[in-house]
């Protein structure tokens, strides 16, 4: 579960659900090493980056969530009943800026009807692939059911800054694939050259690039993070009970961003995991 790759221009989370549940040892082409469609886990998993998904005007310096300044990223896993052990059904993202609840961007794109997503769905994931002309391996893998069953498994929060030495980022922040039509759905993830991103480039330009994160929390929905409700971009949907968890993250050089910790007040949102 990718809660958050981002860098001052683009960010995405994505589920990568898996066949296996728990700890699976893979040998041959079931690691990838030919196919990457071969593994045991989608590899490209369902992803929700504003830019891709037709807004470009959200997420980046001095934009809707200006990656200029710190602010809280908001992650909520929805539950089909409400409750813990019920399965997942969606994953919104809000964020928290100068103590400003800034709902999702509202998904644009030719193809999927408008004004109608703004978290993570089985119908947005259906509704994304056609659209994108990607494989359908997220549903293949189970999709955000398959996913809650890892979730409710335990999972360890990694945090990491990298480079990318197969594809130089280019999927996150720049046209990819490099040789498509910018123009095509899905095709821009940001405004970054196909030519930026090496990792020869980013280590000997950027060596000293860090990242803070800081106020980490998991709660019930609402319970990580305050702020009052600004204009949004966005709807809420509105359910009985979910659990939240917010991070916060503070960018203190090159391509990281920037993230701070705060809290948000609550339209009435659900309760199962939130990050």
């Amino acid at each position: 579960m990718d809660i958050w790759e981002a860098n001052k221009i683009s960010a995405a989370y994505t589920p990568h659900p898996c066949s296996t549940t728990g700890l699976s040892r893979c040998s041959g082409t079931s690691c990838g090493s030919s196919d990457r469609y071969a593994t045991v886990c989608d590899p490209d998993g369902c992803d929700f980056n504003s830019y891709r998904m037709g807004d470009t005007s959200f997420y980046g310096p001095g934009l809707k969530v200006d990656t200029s300044k710190k602010f809280t990223v908001v992650t909520q896993f929805i539950s089909s009943d409400g409750t813990a052990t019920g399965d997942l059904t969606e994953i919104r993202r809000l964020y928290v800026q100068n103590g400003v609840v800034i709902q999702n961007s509202i998904v644009n794109v030719p193809g999927i009807t408008a004004n109608t997503y703004n978290s993570i769905t089985g119908p947005l994931c259906d509704a994304q692939k056609t659209a994108f002309g990607d494989k359908t391996q997220f549903q293949a893998k189970g999709g955000l059911k398959q996913m809650g069953v890892a979730a409710k498994n335990g999972m360890v929060l990694v945090l990491s800054v990298w480079d990318d030495h197969a594809v130089n980022m280019l999927w996150l922040d720049s046209t990819y694939p490099t040789t498509a039509n910018a123009t095509a759905p899905g095709v821009a993830r940001g405004t970054c050259a196909t030519t930026s991103g090496t990792p020869t480039d980013v280590e000997a330009n950027s060596p000293n690039a860090s990242v803070t994160y800081s106020n980490i929390r998991f709660g019930e929905i609402g319970s990580t993070y305050t702020g009052t409700t600004g204009s949004s971009s966005s709807t809420t949907s509105t359910t009985t009970k979910a659990s939240t968890s917010s991070t916060s993250t503070t960018t203190v050089k090159a391509s990281t961003t920037s993230t701070t910790s705060a809290a948000a007040s609550t339209a009435t949102q659900a309760k199962w995991g939130q990050w």
